[in-house]
């Protein structure tokens, strides 16, 4: 009774709104009826590897067929384009931590059939020191931490450290982003023998994901999947 009231008062102050454009709403929803219309998701005709979406000969896109990533399975449930898109950039550079827990459930109820076959551990990849002082949250963290609180699982932190600042690799051409995030990333002994789920919000061409994957297996960490919210569509097809 007394959670269910304290549950109502937040409701009251704090009505829930849309993830992407903050439009109050009549009841408890993710998107308003606007933006929810306009939501992509991934199509099911992708890289068996990496999700990268298309038909291919092989199963795999010509990125995962001919450097295999450190990872087993990367998937996403969303496009990286409209309300999804709009809402990640307020929940990472619009000060909306608090976004964190919606998300959270959003993506355990999509990527409901990933999660039933994946490992219980989560790994966020994680922000560099200077860059967590300027935003004051790592909201990659948040996020692990919210989806491991609506799916039971455990998302500790630690395990994974970016020990070298780089550039945002929005705007950086394939190339470059390989070299931008390599050897940026360490990993705790802790890791060693551990089946787990890397965490982030957008996949794109993979650079920083294989990057953080590789340092996980370095530490002795046996199997790697790749969760994100959004998957950017980086090869023409």
């Amino acid at each position: 009774m007394r959670s269910s009231f304290f549950g109502g008062l937040l409701e009251l102050l704090y009505p829930p709104s849309c993830l992407a454009c903050a439009q109050v709403l009549p009841a408890r929803a993710f998107f308003c009826e606007t933006c929810d219309t306009a939501v992509e998701r991934v199509p099911p005709a992708c890289c068996r590897t990496c999700a990268e979406p298309g038909r291919f000969v092989s199963g795999e896109c010509p990125r995962c067929h001919l450097h295999p990533p450190p990872f087993a399975r990367a998937w996403a449930p969303f496009a990286h384009e409209g309300p999804v898109a709009r809402a990640i950039h307020r929940f990472k550079y619009e000060d909306h931590p608090e976004l964190a827990a919606p998300l959270g459930e959003l993506l355990a109820l999509e990527a409901h059939s990933f999660l039933s076959r994946a490992p219980s551990l989560l790994v966020a990849l994680p922000l560099h020191t200077r860059r967590f002082r300027e935003r004051k949250y790592d909201q990659t963290q948040l996020l692990a931490g919210a989806l491991a609180k609506a799916t039971g699982r455990r998302a500790p932190v630690g395990l994974l450290a970016r020990t070298r600042e780089t550039q945002r690799q929005v705007g950086l051409s394939e190339e470059a982003r390989t070299h931008n995030v390599a050897e940026a990333f360490t990993a705790s002994s802790a890791a060693a023998g551990q089946s787990l789920i890397l965490i982030d919000d957008v996949f794109t061409t993979g650079a920083t994901t294989r990057a953080a994957a590789a340092a996980l297996r370095e530490a002795g960490a046996v199997r790697i999947e790749v969760l994100t919210i959004a998957r950017a569509f980086s090869l023409s097809t």
